[in-house]
């Protein structure tokens, strides 16, 4: 047995998921069972399908606490070419900032609250005790590693772990990025008629009971992000009715539970496709 599948196993006996990393601190590649999601992994969303592969794939998701899964013939062999071991901080209920320079340190000291601390070769980890959406690039030199991301393993560290606190929770929510316009050419109505979704308050409530049913999201986020999206687009999205204004509501809802501007780019992107309103 490895030294990394030995600490891998000690950290899943503690409750830590746990995958093989490579050089470089990526995770290993897919299995040809998984490749290009074929085990059920919805495109773009880096969520991972009911795969029972025993191979260390879909990054952060691989992330296991199972022993048999650790030791397993193609897991044993990963750990052997492995370069060190990662963990999904977000399965174990933990939020890692990641603060990759000196300056990312002092802002940290001076902005959040103290916790334990994990030296890493340029900067410091912080866990906190809270799960939250993971994000990179929330400042400069600030990375957020919790649900569907992954940290390296590098040790205990040092001092108490405290609650994750709002400000750390509030780095994460973003303006959204600009929204991309949905004004699509359509062919002329019937009898040259104006389009009826430009009344204000059809268009208005349509809107605000897209923005609630995202907030009243208690699971499937993802999903329910993307339904809401291809429902707005296919009641709104063929007349021009949709404005910048009305797509940056419907992010900034997304965002608030937690998804990225990517992610909400994504979804928007996907359903016009599904739509055929994605004209390039």
């Amino acid at each position: 047995m490895s030294e990394h599948q030995h600490t891998a196993l000690r950290l899943a006996a503690g409750g830590l998921p746990v995958l093989p990393l490579r050089a470089g601190k990526v995770p290993f590649g897919n299995c040809p069972t998984c490749a290009k999601n074929a085990c059920g992994g919805r495109p773009n969303m880096k969520t991972p399908g009911p795969c029972t592969c025993p191979a260390p794939c879909h990054g952060w998701a691989a992330a296991s606490t199972d022993p048999n899964v650790i030791n397993s013939p193609t897991w044993a062999r990963a750990w052997w070419e492995a370069a060190g071991v990662a963990y999904h901080p977000g399965g174990a209920g933990l939020t890692v900032v990641d603060l990759d320079n000196p300056a990312a340190i002092a802002w940290a000291r001076a902005s959040l609250p103290a916790t334990r601390t994990v030296p890493t070769t340029r900067g410091e980890h912080w866990l906190y005790r809270g799960a939250m959406q993971g994000a990179n690039g929330v400042r400069s030199g600030v990375d957020i590693k919790s649900t569907m991301a992954y940290a390296r393993w590098l040790g205990f560290g040092t001092g108490a772990m405290t609650a994750l606190p709002d400000a750390v929770r509030a780095l994460a929510v973003k303006q959204p990025a600009p929204a991309r316009s949905v004004a699509v050419t359509a062919p002329a109505m019937a009898g040259g008629g104006e389009c009826p979704h430009r009344t204000p308050t059809y268009l208005d409530r349509g809107i605000a009971m897209a923005e609630q049913r995202i907030t009243d999201a208690r699971s499937a986020v993802h999903a329910t992000v993307y339904r809401t999206f291809l429902a707005v687009l296919s009641t709104h999205g063929r007349c021009g009715c949709l404005t910048d204004t009305h797509t940056a509501r419907l992010f900034t809802a997304a965002q608030a539970k937690g998804e990225s501007a990517r992610h909400c780019t994504d979804a928007w992107t996907n359903a016009l496709t599904t739509l055929g309103l994605n004209h390039g």
